[in-house]
């Protein structure tokens, strides 16, 4: 499947960068499903292309591997072994991408909650995306490294004081109850910063114009079309009664979905995938994205902190809009199924087998208890 007829040269690739594709609202979809509508067109541009220990690499993951190895059916794909894998090799990349050097204080904040634990989920996509399009994992790496560098800036900054204002993440302090509030907004600028240099410098076996259309989709994903604008959308709104499907849709396909857009669209990106194969993982990329915001949103209701490893009600303390509060409980349930169905549906095309763990990474979350 590997296919470099679309940027072959800098300028092609350039060309390709600057093209973009109208999309419509999710806005709706409880009203009319999902399958009698186009609605995977709009709200993000995309173009056709466009000193902490390492928690997952302990001796009780290795045994977590023989374990689900051992009851691993031949020729079935094992999610269980799939995860613990991948965390441990994307664990490995990070712990190794960003040592502590001078100062000593940054990188140790950098790495305090870039190290903390999470699902990964992120550099799974990445991964997964890259070898579903005929990549290998060498390919996609240090983009799976990049991609949850950007997130975990995300998470810092999100927890500030003057932000969201949260003691907790993956159950440990805040990076800035930990090493104060302008540490933190240091470390996340380095990491957001260091994500660019990483991806650009460490990715191998690709051509340098793939790359380079792989760093305008991140960079388009983190700022005013994408990550920034959800942020500033949903400070705008808190507290506003006012705040409809629309604009929670839009705060939330920039805010949540498309760092996780990027994530699947890069790395089929640098594994090489044709046109066609790249817009399917996109509109796929685009579904769970929302599904995981809409899946968060129920868990801040239904669990409890010690569950999440975050503050539970934290949105309805501060009276944000949230799915729940507009569609309903079971019916902000439904939308999720609707939009893991959906997703599903984009990757009936590609080979099956290597399509498995994309499938799974999906129900992961929708399904997922924290």
């Amino acid at each position: 499947m590997r296919s470099m007829n679309i940027i072959d040269s800098w300028g092609q690739a350039c060309l390709v960068i600057n093209q973009s594709l109208p999309y419509k609202s999710f806005n709706g979809m409880m009203k009319i499903n999902l399958k009698n509508r186009r609605i995977l067109k709009q709200t993000l541009p995309c173009r056709p292309f466009s000193s902490v220990t390492v928690s997952a690499t302990t001796r009780e993951d290795e045994k977590d591997v023989k374990e689900a190895e051992g009851a691993k059916m031949e020729n079935e794909f094992n999610f269980k072994v799939y995860v613990v894998e991948k965390a441990i090799s994307v664990n490995k990349a990070l712990d190794e991408a960003i040592m502590v050097k001078d100062p000593p204080m940054i990188h140790e904040a950098m790495r305090y909650s870039l190290l903390a634990g999470g699902k990964r989920v992120r550099p799974m996509l990445c991964l997964a995306a890259c070898d579903l399009v005929g990549g290998n994992q060498g390919n996609a790496m240090a983009a799976a490294c990049a991609v949850e560098m950007i997130h975990t800036m995300s998470l810092i900054h999100d927890d500030l004081p003057c932000m969201d204002d949260d003691d907790l993440r993956r159950g440990k302090p805040t990076n800035h109850k930990v090493y104060g509030e302008d540490v933190a907004v240091l470390a996340g600028d380095a990491l957001l910063a260091f994500a660019f240099e990483y991806l650009a410098t460490a990715t191998i076996g690709v051509s340098p114009s793939r790359i380079l259309v792989a760093v305008a989709e991140l960079a388009k994903s983190v700022g005013t079309e994408g990550l920034v604008a959800g942020q500033v959308a949903d400070l705008a709104c808190t507290g506003n009664p006012n705040v409809g499907l629309e604009m929670l849709e839009f705060i939330h396909i920039h805010k949540t979905a498309a760092l996780l857009e990027a994530s699947v669209v890069i790395g089929a990106i640098l594994g090489g995938g044709a046109d066609e194969e790249v817009d399917k993982l996109r509109r796929f990329a685009r579904c769970i994205g929302l599904l995981f915001q809409v899946v968060d949103d129920i868990l801040d209701v239904t669990k409890s902190s010690e569950e999440l490893g975050k503050t539970a009600g934290k949105d309805l303390a501060v009276d944000k809009t949230t799915y729940p509060k507009l569609l309903g409980l079971e019916k902000a349930k439904e939308f999720a199924a609707e939009l893991n169905g959906e997703a599903k549906q984009q990757l009936a095309a590609f080979d099956s087998h290597k399509a498995a763990p994309l499938v799974a990474l999906a129900d992961y979350i929708a399904y997922r208890q924290n």
